[in-house]
């Protein structure tokens, strides 16, 4: 999404007050596109409404209207599983030219996504700092538990 508006002209994207809405509405999207896996199997997604929502409130902006109905829509149809897993920081945040937050910056937007999903009910599946093997294989033996 940044690289898009960067190659349209405009750098930091985020200060488009419009901006969380521009980003639902590519989550929408994508959403659309995304079958549920053949045999019941889980389809996990990197960011949902409520990520969105939690920016929205990060950049201190009013949630918008259609944001919030999203964020409510996916928790009363069950779009979603109630659990998210959130994936610790490492210590460190190395910016990019998408990725233009630092360390600190990076821990307060946690908490901003902490509070998002309690908000709606999810409940937080913590995957701790370590080697991303030890990530990886923590998230599949958590979820072979969960839809077993």
């Amino acid at each position: 999404m940044e690289d898009d508006a960067a190659a349209a002209g405009q750098p930091e994207p985020w200060t488009d007050p419009d901006f969380p809405l521009r980003v639902l509405e590519l989550q929408r999207a994508r959403q659309r596109r995304c079958a549920p896996p053949p045999g019941g199997g889980v389809l996990l997604h990197d960011r949902s409404p409520v990520c969105t929502h939690a920016l929205a409130v990060y950049l201190g902006r009013p949630v918008p209207p259609a944001l919030t109905a999203e964020s409510e829509r996916i928790v009363d149809e069950r779009v979603h599983r109630r659990e998210v897993f959130l994936v610790r920081p490492i210590g460190f945040c190395t910016p990019t030219a998408a990725r233009r937050i630092d360390h600190p910056a990076s821990l307060a937007f946690e908490r901003v996504h902490l509070a998002s999903y309690r908000r709606y009910g999810f409940r937080l599946l913590d995957v701790p700092p370590g080697p991303v093997p030890a990530r990886a294989d923590l998230i599949a033996d958590t979820l072979a538990r969960l839809t077993s």
